[in-house]
């Protein structure tokens, strides 16, 4: 079975956000919050289907696990 990894701009994308580097750098800004220990798909700015995408991701160990992880980290201070 092949795995194909995906990066950032991919899951921006597929989340239907904007995906250049700047766009990126832009979200993570303007979204980055303290958080206690909630899942990502939790958080108050996702639509209701990006957030049963993450879920999906991280539930499924999906392909999309791994960067879902590391948005995740983005996102926290």
């Amino acid at each position: 079975m092949e795995i194909y990894q995906h990066g950032m701009p991919e899951l921006f994308k597929q989340l239907g956000l904007g995906h250049s580097p700047k766009e990126i750098k832009e979200f993570v800004k303007n979204h980055r919050h303290t958080r206690d220990s909630a899942p990502i798909h939790k958080a108050s700015f996702w639509t209701r289907s990006q957030s049963d995408f993450l879920k999906q991701a991280i539930e499924q160990d999906a392909d999309w696990a791994e960067v879902v992880d590391q948005l995740d980290i983005m996102l926290r201070d």
